[in-house]
């Protein structure tokens, strides 16, 4: 059974099934009833999470769901949108990227024009700001201190400057194919004078 505060909370959030513009209310409300020392650790563990979730092999995923390129910040809302997955499916995907071809959510996606994904699109881009809030409502306190108590339960490693792993183009066919089968199947490209939407 899980006892960490960020990944009890994703389990039980999976299990109601919540559309994504309920999600943020549930999640700051489920964290309203935690105790301030719970918000840091559940900030922490968010956080450990996204320093594993950087690699480039990742990013090259993101790239591919997303039509063969997403900027810096849509790759993160991707990371915490995977965080929501829950532990297994997160710690899946961070080993085999690849594995995201079997996830539903991203299922459901696959032939769907990008500008109709709404509340389905692979992402979550409140998810790191709800528990610093929550915390300062309950405590008063400044964010400042929330984040030096949450940089104590980090893991000891500096945040990452880059992803790990080599950089490598979504829009290289035949790297997308060795490295992404199942995904790069999923999401063929677009023609090249197809006009697509960067998100």
């Amino acid at each position: 059974m899980e006892t960490d505060p960020l990944w009890t909370l994703m389990t039980e959030l999976r299990r109601l099934g919540l559309a994504a513009e309920k999600r943020d209310e549930w999640v700051r409300d489920t964290l309203a009833a935690q105790t301030p020392q719970e918000l840091v650790r559940f900030q922490a563990e968010l956080e450990n999470a996204m320093a594993e979730a950087f690699t480039w092999n990742l990013w090259g995923a993101a790239d591919r769901v997303f039509g063969g390129w997403c900027s810096d910040d849509t790759f993160a809302y991707f990371q915490r949108w995977m965080v929501g997955l829950g532990r297994p499916v997160f710690e899946a995907a961070v080993a085999d990227p690849d594995a995201l071809a079997y996830v539903p959510e991203i299922r459901r996606l696959s032939g769907r024009p990008r500008d109709g994904w709404g509340g389905d699109a692979p992402q979550w881009p409140a998810l790191p700001d709800l528990a610093p809030a929550v915390h300062a409502r309950l405590t008063g306190a400044p964010e400042d201190a929330f984040h030096a108590a949450v940089a104590l339960l980090r893991t000891p490693a500096p945040p990452a400057a880059a992803p790990r792993g080599h950089r490598w183009s979504a829009l290289d066919e035949p790297e997308a194919a060795r490295r992404l089968p199942r995904l790069t199947a999923l999401f063929p490209l677009p023609p090249p004078s197809a006009s697509r939407t960067l998100l």
